[in-house]
Order: structure tokens, then sequence, then C-alpha cells
């Protein structure tokens, strides 16, 4: 099954909404990058990723990357520099037990869907949404191998 087939386009859709949604709410940017193998450590894998998709490129450096390796089972979920400097160190526990806990029911875009609306919840308490505000990052999902 190819990485754009694991999820239905109804599903892909449901993600990006989402996305779009707690981004009203925050002047961070969310991203969900999905591929099917994983061989390493997810957290080594998803910070090569955010730099790959260029995402440290964002003025506050309040950037999010929601990894899934779905045929691995790992998942992973990082921040930028901007936020890592502001939050305590388990920031993103409550919102990996959520995705866990979705994962494990094979209710990947419900769980997606939950996580991006907890992160943009808590981003905007530390980035909120500004009149300037541009969207810096792309809302689709990006797919590897």
């Amino acid at each position: 099954m190819a990485n754009t087939e694991f999820l239905s386009k109804s599903e892909q859709s449901q993600i990006v909404k989402a996305i779009e949604s707690a981004e009203l709410n925050t002047s961070g940017e969310i991203r969900v990058h999905i591929e099917s193998h994983c061989t390493g450590d997810p957290v080594f894998r998803a910070v090569y990723l955010f730099g790959k998709l260029g995402m440290q490129k964002t003025r506050e450096r309040n950037g999010v990357l929601i990894y899934v390796a779905w045929q691995s089972r790992k998942f992973a979920i990082i921040g930028d520099s901007g936020i890592n400097s502001k939050v305590p160190d388990n920031f993103w526990e409550h919102e990996k037990e959520t995705l866990l806990s979705y994962l494990k029911e094979n209710r990947v875009a419900d769980g997606l869907s939950e996580v991006i609306k907890l992160a943009g919840e808590k981003l905007r308490e530390f980035f909120p949404y500004q009149q300037d505000d541009t969207n810096e990052q792309s809302n689709e999902i990006s797919f590897g191998e």
C-alpha cells in the first residue's frame, strides 16, 4: 500500500482542515509527515525531516512536526527551537499519549486531528495568532517512502 493510500482522501482532508483550524489561533506552524518505514529512532528521523521540509525557516522558529511511520508503528512529535526554549521538556507528552491511544485503535486520522487541535491550543499560549500572521508552511500532509 502506498503512503498516500494509507489515509483515504477524506481522512487527508480531515487532517488538513484540523491544521487550518488549529493555526487560526496561533502563529505556530503544524505539519504532518507520513511514511511507511523508520528503521531507527523516530525522533532522529523527525529531526532530519524537519530540516528537509524547511520547517526551521519560520520567523519565530515555532514549527511542529508530527511524524508517523505507519508500517514500523513509530511516531514522533517535535517542535523547533523557538518552542523548545519556552516550554518544559515534557511539553508534548500528553499529545504523544493521545496519538498512541488512537493509533492502537487504528484511528489514525482521528488521532492526528485531535493531536493537531491540542497542539494548536498549547501553541496559542506561547505563540498567539498575530494580525500580520502568514502561513509559513504548507498545511498539506507530506509523504515519504
